[in-house]
């Protein structure tokens, strides 16, 4: 026996209701519970019993109070999964886009196969932004598979934020997982054949071993993570993983059926012939358009989003050329950066170990530059490896004397670059992260005298190991200070080491030992920590946990993390942490930016995040770094909004010239390094380049602002999708008023509250517990509502994506619709009111309607399901009825009882409305199929640029709609004249 049941349809089966969704065939319906979510998504079979289920008629002695309509309906939009309005993704994702998040969406749409380049600024969404387009494309049947290209220390993350946020799950293609992918696949099966959503390694694909198999059977639909380190400028020798990786790409793109999306925040990198490469892998004619024409301009900006925080911080108001504020909003980026440079000086022991280690280092660059060009180019690796150790830690210092160089095996004077360059420099590029805080080696076994080098170097090792701790480690001193000033103001700063060996050592001397009994010198109640790259991405991600719950909910608990530069990008740390010490000047101060933008982004608490930066006074290096690149830097910034990178072998010639002068010339007079040709040549080749880099990113910024998208069409769609699925009021009312009635215990606090559970139903407390955490529940502690959508762990946004209000509706909508459930029941299916917000009797209905959607796609015509909820209101009889507008409807919800109605005449009277109803159910059908009209025009407006897309676009209402609710909104003077009639009559 076949089904017959179209998509949309409501059947019961297995002792509870279900909606048949498009999936289904004649002999299987795939079904999703009423109010449930797609992991509940279930099949049956023909041999099981199923039967079309429509809600039972409400029921005239189940009467709610003047809350009851406002509940039911946010209770059932929350429930939604695939939401009326233009996008088909949006009801059933687990995030709340800002509206500024759209527009890249929206740029999509219009596309017949979509090519974008997302460049706005750190922190602004650009993971969410590519999400948003991934899963409207999906959802769509526009692409049937998706591949993340990343670095490998954030696939998992990667991985973590299409599943939690957007549904999408997707396997890790990394050189540690991919032998196990590989055994369960067929004969002459492809990796990227048997699981249609992957996150990639780009250092793993792009071997030319790997890169085939992908090219050959690559989704169609990428995404490129830090996309700018896949291009190379024109006029520069790009490394040999930068020319892997831009192959790799470049055979990607080549096919014009894929869409393509590259993301970066810098997109220029100081060079214009790498974003014009960059624009080529979008469309290849972008790479020669004329940028300077309004015509160039115009054809960039079909493909090209860049936009700055001050762009976005306040977005669709009237400055925005919107006739008034209604949906304006506000993005809470941290307002400011405040930085503060802090010196140290050495003590007498330390600056005797670096005076020895400099007049060592010097005299091996000597020698051996007399030996030949590749010894000279070891002897200088190694000299740059003792010099940033010691100025590092003690820890560092003691490691690199005793540890072989990675340049001592080198050939050849090229070889030997390459192998320390990477270690000993802080190259921008992001794939290099990976294994580069390690300690870099000095020993080099060079030459005769190697067993009297081996000695020295030993001699020194052991000196530095004794000058652990703050009485001779006065860098470790003013840390402490410093951190305490930040702890005492309330302040959870991270730490960013160069090398592991230096932040265990900082961990070790900072932290309290409960084993020993010993206390830190910040507090008992400051929990240290140190991540580094030691640790796996998943490892590290569980130690920033652990050292959150170990810190716990004290408010006086302080979390102090040391990290080396393994998570100075990708990783999101603002929710634990919002002070930022450079422990370490990085030679590049690009990886400083980097730093501090895991605390400084969307979702960060401070307004003003706090940036410390400590430099030696004395030790010939630190300064120089500091005034010439750090600062320079900071100002670039200050004067755009933006970061402009500064080209690694710009900030490479200008530290090479300081060591240089370090080891060749006399220290004490550091004043004469500026007056030094090397480098006053390199400082001037530096700051030249970096000038017109600004100058061309401040240019590029207002010709090519986004202006494909106005802010008025994005207005247009926020509407639409707060109608279809409600806005952040409507939640914010609804969380409040059913935890209020379900016995929730509510305490202000500010714009925010918080709410104990305790009291709560049983079920309740079950479906938030996993949630919230077990714990949570057992002990009642208070859960905090956010008004803001980013939130920490155990806190709820109040937006109705959250999990908490997810299982708050889910409770409120399943009590609502069983009469027969114990406990409160905050919402009801109908109302009798006695209010003076009427003058004659006001009838209000809730109306469910679902609609039947055929999209085209490239991969056939999709079938799909959309729901919506509407309030309908007519004043008078039902068959006399004059309809209100949408908006009076929508008003009744703020009706207030202005006096009790007396129960046995509400339900007469709620008795004789229901009998009444089918004398409205015409206007009823007429609105929905106003309603699919709307919604037909609405797929069409977004996708108005691509005529082809849309041809084959159909909508049609399921008739007939569920009226879910029905109130009765009774003028007081009528009212209780009728119930005075009433009760005489009786």
């Amino acid at each position: 026996m076949a089904f017959t049941f179209s998509a949309g349809s409501l059947v019961k089966a297995r002792g509870r209701e279900w909606v048949v969704l498009p999936e289904s065939e004649p002999d299987l319906l795939v079904l999703r519970p009423l109010g449930g979510s797609d992991d509940d998504i279930a099949a049956v079979f023909p041999f099981e019993p199923v039967e079309e289920a429509r809600f039972a008629p409400p029921e005239p002695t189940d009467l709610g109070d003047q809350r009851a309509a406002g509940l039911l309906r946010t209770a059932l939009r929350v429930g939604f999964r695939s939401g009326a309005g233009p996008f088909r993704s949006l009801a059933g994702i687990a995030v709340e886009p800002r509206a500024y998040q759209l527009v890249p969406l929206l740029m999509a749409l219009r596309q017949k196969t979509v090519r974008l380049l997302i460049s706005d600024d750190v922190g602004i969404g650009k993971t969410v932004e590519a999400g948003l387009v991934a899963s409207e494309l999906l959802a769509q049947g526009e692409a049937s598979g998706l591949a993340v290209l990343c670095s490998p220390a954030l696939a998992e993350q990667w991985q973590q934020e299409l599943r939690g946020k957007f549904g999408i799950d997707a396997e890790l293609v990394l050189s540690s997982t991919v032998s196990r992918l590989e055994r369960g696949l067929d004969l002459g099966q492809s990796l990227f054949d048997r699981y249609p959503n992957v996150i990639v390694s780009t250092d793993f694909i792009k071997s030319p071993r790997h890169r085939d198999d992908f090219v050959r059977h690559c989704p169609d639909l990428v995404i490129v993570d830090e996309a700018h380190t896949c291009v190379a400028a024109d006029d520069t020798s790009a490394s040999a993983q930068s020319q892997l990786r831009y192959e790799l790409l470049r055979r990607v793109a080549a096919d014009a059926e894929r869409h393509l999306l590259l993301v970066t925040a810098t997109p220029h990198s100081g060079k214009e012939s790498a974003f014009r490469n960059l624009l080529g892998l979008v469309k290849p004619e972008l790479a020669d358009v004329n940028l300077e024409s309004e015509t160039g301009r115009k054809q960039l900006a079909q493909h090209f989003v860049a936009r700055k925080r001050a762009d976005v911080r306040q977005y669709l108001t009237k400055e925005d050329g919107l006739a008034d504020d209604s949906l304006a909003e506000r993005t809470a980026f941290p307002s400011d950066r405040y930085f503060k440079d802090e010196t140290y000086k050495l003590s007498p022991d330390y600056r005797a170990l670096l005076d020895d280690a400099i007049a060592y280092a010097s005299e091996r660059v000597e020698e051996a530059g007399g030996q030949g060009k590749r010894e000279a180019r070891i002897a200088w690796w190694s000299a740059i490896a003792l010099l940033r150790s010691l100025v590092s830690s003690p820890a560092a210092a003691a490691q690199t004397l005793t540890t072989r160089s990675a340049a001592a095996i080198a050939a050849s004077a090229e070889e030997a670059d390459k192998l320390g360059a990477p270690l000993n420099s802080d190259a921008a590029d992001s794939d290099a992260m990976e294994g580069m805080d390690v300690a870099p080696g000095a020993e080099t076994d060079e030459g005769a005298s190697g067993s009297s080098v081996k000695s020295r170097l030993t001699e020194l090792a052991e000196r530095a190991a004794q000058l652990e701790g703050p009485e001779k480690d006065l860098k470790l001193k003013a840390l402490i200070k410093h951190l305490k000033a930040l702890l005492a103001d309330g302040y959870n700063p991270i730490v960013f080491c160069r090398y592991i060996p230096t932040a265990k050592y900082l961990a070790e001397q900072l932290a309290n030992d409960p084993e020993t009994k010993k206390r830190g010198p910040l507090g008992a109640k400051t929990v240290v920590k140190a991540v580094t790259g030691e640790l796996s991405p998943q490892q590290r991600i569980e130690r920033i946990e652990a050292l959150a719950t170990e810190a716990g909910e004290d408010a006086a608990a302080r979390r102090v993390l040391i990290a080396t530069d393994c998570l100075s990008e990708g990783v999101n740390l603002q929710h634990y942490f919002d002070s930022v010490v450079h422990y370490d000047l990085a030679w590049n101060p690009t990886r400083h930016d980097q730093r501090e933008g895991r605390v400084d982004r969307y979702g960060q608490r401070r307004d003003e995040v706090r940036v410390i930066t400590l430099y030696g006074d004395d030790n010939g290096i630190d300064g120089k770094v500091l005034e010439v690149l750090i600062k320079k830097h900071r100002q670039i910034k200050k004067d755009l909004g933006i970061s402009v990178s500064v080209p690694d072998e710009l900030s490479t010639g200008v530290t090479d010239a300081i060591v240089e002068w370090l080891l060749m010339r006399n220290r004490e007079n550091e004043d004469a390094l500026f007056g030094a040709d090397a480098f006053k040549v390199s400082k001037e080749k530096l700051e030249n380049d970096w000038n017109s880099a600004a100058e061309r990113e401040r240019q590029s910024r207002s010709r090519f602002a986004q202006r494909s998208i106005h802010p008025e069409e994005v207005a247009r769609e926020v509407a639409s999708i707060r109608e279809a699925l409600g806005g952040a009021g409507e939640i914010r009312t609804f969380v409040r008023e059913s935890l209020g009635a379900l016995n929730a215990v509510l305490r202000d606090n500010g714009d925010d509250f918080t709410a104990q559970v305790g009291g709560t139903p049983a079920g309740l407390r079950d479906a938030l517990a996993p949630t919230v955490g077990a714990e949570v529940i057992e002990k009642d502690r208070e859960i905090p509502f956010r008004s803001d959508p980013a939130v920490a762990r155990g806190e709820a946004a109040l937006v109705r994506t959250d999990p908490v209000v997810g299982a708050l509706a889910s409770h409120v909508l399943n009590a609502a619709l069983d009469t027969q459930a114990e406990g409160t029941r905050p919402a009801r299916r109908c109302g009798v009111i006695t209010t003076d917000a009427v003058s004659t009797r006001t009838t209000l209905l809730l109306v469910r309607y679902r609609f039947h959607l055929t999209l085209p796609s490239r991969s056939g015509e999709r079938q799909l399901v959309a729901e919506d909820a509407r309030l309908l209101a007519f004043e008078g009889a039902p068959r006399n009825a004059v309809w209100l507008t949408p908006e009076q409807a929508a008003g009744l919800l703020e009706a207030t009882a202005s006096e009790n109605t007396d129960p046995h005449f509400g339900e007469r009277t709620m008795s004789r409305i229901l009998s009444q109803l089918p004398d409205v159910n015409g206007h009823v059908e007429t609105y929905g199929d106003d309603l699919a009209a709307e919604l037909d025009a609405a797929h069409r407006r977004v996708r108005a640029a691509s005529g082809e897309i849309v041809r084959g676009l159909s909508v049609t209402a399921q008739k007939p709609a569920d009226i879910l609710g029905a109130y009765v909104y009774l003028p007081a003077t009528a009212a209780s004249a009728a119930a005075v009639s009433a009760g005489v009559s009786a």
